[in-house]
């Protein structure tokens, strides 16, 4: 089940909470609500009894109430007894046909039917000899009814408030959380293209409040720029040590030519001579290709695209890496598969070292008599190559970290000569062109790297799409 975001559980929560304090307020009004209506309902038909009292006169020795008597004030109906419980006047409500015993006094509730009623009884003397009692008679089903409308328009009314409740909650906390939002964008666009001038930046107009998020983000900023200068003293000192080696070494590979021209040198003094001149050459590459990299995180590293047949151009840079490999005498064969008259937007120099480096490293890494496969093909909008040996191969735990600099998978994989650079090399020029690159490797298996792009120049990157057109192999 996908986990919940952070606004939408802060939403959720407050909607609950809101509604049950709204709902339990509810509650308690209604209860109370209840018992109030039926207490004034109560006192209301009390005074109105009391009250129709003065409306009651005799005249001419009959008792005579006036109109007023007879009208329903409040919902009370009124009506005269005499001490025989003899109607006299008055009305009676519709539906009460009971007939309950005069209680001087006394609030009672009688239910009749489907229906409950107040009855409230009076005696009132109209002369010293003469009493009456006057009756009161209110509905209390009316009283409730009334009250169980309010109940159910608030009942249809609290879903709506519910949803109120749930946007108004959305809304805010998605506002609260925009900060936190422009903080995730900003590290994952750092993350996309190592770019650490970024900065989160912002409104300066919330500093006024300072919230934790403001601090947050201020704190983030702040990090961003002590890294950006940390990296930026890094990457010019790597500049800068490169230039610096470069003389010395220059240097000892003169002394060690000049050195070997002399004719009464040992063997093994001319041996250890061409030592210092193999490591020397191999010190030289690492400064080379340390410059290269320090100028590509500088952006001081431009490509020069021109239009290249590149199948052309694969075919005799495997012919070259085949003539160092039969040097070395391991019995290694490089194949190429290649489809003809490919031409694409490139830079010439970039996609020599970055082929160089590959078919190297896959001659290095085969074992004796391997066959080290090189393959290129175009669907017209992008190349792909692909360089496959069958040597020792590269662990799953190692091979998302081939692309680091200096990284070594292992010491069977480690060598002296090979600084560790030449794959962050490859990365760099591929995703420069527009392109990417990957890997496959199982250990004793062998490894197979693949690269992509665009045919034209462009930066849009992709996976590989199936090939269908045909191949050459060349041997």
């Amino acid at each position: 089940m996908k986990r919940l975001s952070i606004k939408i559980r802060l939403t959720l929560l407050y909607s609950f909470f809101m509604l049950l304090a709204t709902g339990a307020a509810l509650a308690i009004l209604f209860s109370l609500s209840s018992r109030e209506i039926l207490a004034s309902t109560q006192a209301q038909l009390e005074q109105r009894v009391q009250e129709s009292v003065e409306e009651i006169r005799i005249r001419d020795g009959q008792i005579r109430p006036d109109s007023d008597f007879y009208s329903v004030t409040r919902d009370v109906y009124l009506s005269i007894y005499d001490e025989n419980m003899y109607f006299l006047y008055g009305r009676i409500p519709h539906g009460f046909t009971a007939q309950p015993e005069i209680s001087d006094g006394e609030m009672r509730r009688i239910r009749d039917g489907n229906q409950e009623w107040y009855v409230y009884d009076i005696s009132f003397r109209l002369s010293d000899d003469r009493n009456v009692y006057v009756r009161g008679i209110t509905s209390v089903t009316d009283a409730e009814e009334s009250f169980s409308v309010t109940v159910r328009f608030a009942l249809i009314l609290f879903p709506a408030l519910a949803l109120a409740t749930g946007i108004i909650g959305y809304r805010f906390t998605r506002r609260t959380l925009l900060p936190v939002k422009q903080i995730t964008g900003t590290v994952q666009k750092i993350r996309a293209d190592a770019d650490l001038s970024r900065r989160i930046g912002l409104d300066p107009g919330r500093g006024k409040n300072r919230d934790e998020i403001y601090s947050l983000a201020e704190t983030f900023d702040g990090m961003l720029s002590e890294l950006e200068e940390v990296f930026r003293r890094e990457k010019q000192f790597t500049s800068d040590v490169s230039h610096e080696l470069r003389t010395p070494v220059s240097v000892i590979l003169a002394q060690c030519g000049a050195c070997l021209e002399d004719k009464t040198l040992t063997e093994e003094q001319r041996s250890q001579i061409l030592l210092i001149q193999r490591k020397a050459k191999e010190m030289s590459e690492m400064i080379s290709h340390l410059l290269f990299l320090s100028r590509a995180d500088q952006g001081r590293q431009p490509l020069n695209r021109e239009w290249v047949d590149v199948s052309e151009l694969t075919g005799m840079i495997a012919e070259e890496q085949q003539i160092l490999a039969d040097e070395k005498q391991n019995g290694v064969r490089i194949r190429c598969r290649i489809q003809e008259g490919i031409t694409a937007s490139v830079d010439e120099t970039f996609y020599i070292r970055m082929l160089i480096n590959l078919i190297s490293n896959a001659v290095y890494y085969s074992g004796q008599d391997s066959t080290v496969i090189v393959s290129l093909e175009s669907d017209g909008e992008w190349l792909t190559g692909s360089v496959a040996d069958n040597g020792i191969g590269i662990s799953a735990e190692d091979l998302p970290h081939i692309w680091e600099r200096f990284y070594r998978a292992d010491t069977s994989r480690s060598s002296s000569s090979h600084s560790g650079l030449g794959l962050s090399m490859v990365k760099w020029i591929a995703e420069a062109h527009g392109g990417w690159v990957k890997a496959e490797s199982a250990p004793g298996e062998g490894s197979v790297f693949t690269f992509g792009m665009p045919v034209t120049g462009s930066n849009r990157a992709q996976e590989p799409c199936e090939q269908k057109n045909e191949k050459n192999e060349i041997l």
